[in-house]
């Protein structure tokens, strides 16, 4: 089945509510990416064929997973090759990390809250080896771009960004609503578990009830 196929068994009202920015691109996700028919909320799930309906396998997205561990197995490589001839003491004051004369090929930092061992054959957080393939891209990623100037604090809105309406939408279906039904009620709770990965009160000045600053990298 094709996106155009598909997209006839959706409300085409582009609500966002599966997380993408139109029905046309839920609809190739469905049709190209394996992702869940289901996803969308308005979608009778009775109506659609077996490959896509409730019946169906999940055979077509398993195999995109593993073809996606595959592809991001293959940038973790590619930057690893990246940083292998970087000067890692030069680098440590420009990325916040720590450099020791005695171990020259390796650098210490954090990442939410967590303590990063990053050598030029070896990633450890926390002592262990990171589970998901884009903890080491992100790493790997922020040590070869060089780091830079220390953040300026100054609020950015995700709106403000470009191409990011439907990343706006996929935050608030899969994030902020989330939260908002998590932690209703409960800032206090919510305060604690960002200290947890490293945050700490934001400025004395805002208007919400819990407001908090958590630094991903250094």
């Amino acid at each position: 089945m094709n996106p155009l196929d598909f997209i006839a068994y959706t409300p085409k009202s582009n609500c966002g509510e599966c997380g993408h920015p139109s029905c046309l691109a839920f609809a190739v996700a469905v049709t190209k990416g394996g992702a869940p028919a289901t996803g969308c909320p308005y979608v009778d799930a009775d109506a659609l064929p077996p490959e896509l309906g409730r019946g169906s396998s999940g055979g077509n997205l398993e195999a995109v997973d593993r073809g996606q561990d595959e592809r991001d197995m293959a940038l973790v490589a590619h930057l690893k090759s990246k940083i292998r001839d970087l000067d890692f003491q030069q680098l440590s004051s420009r990325l916040g990390a720590r450099w020791s004369p005695d171990r020259p090929d390796v650098l210490v930092f954090t990442y939410l809250g967590r303590m990063v061992d990053l050598g030029r054959d070896h990633l450890e957080v926390d002592g262990g080896l990171p589970v998901d393939p884009r903890d080491q891209i992100l790493l790997y990623n922020y040590v070869a771009f060089g780091g830079g100037q220390a953040p300026a604090q100054t609020w950015v809105g995700m709106e403000s960004l470009p191409n990011s309406i439907s990343k706006i939408r996929t935050l608030a279906t899969y994030c902020e609503l989330r939260l908002a039904e998590c932690f209703s009620g409960r800032g206090g709770r919510l305060t604690e578990l960002c200290r947890l990965v490293g945050g700490r009160q934001g400025p004395a000045d805002q208007s919400a009830d819990v407001g908090m600053i958590i630094p991903v990298l250094p």
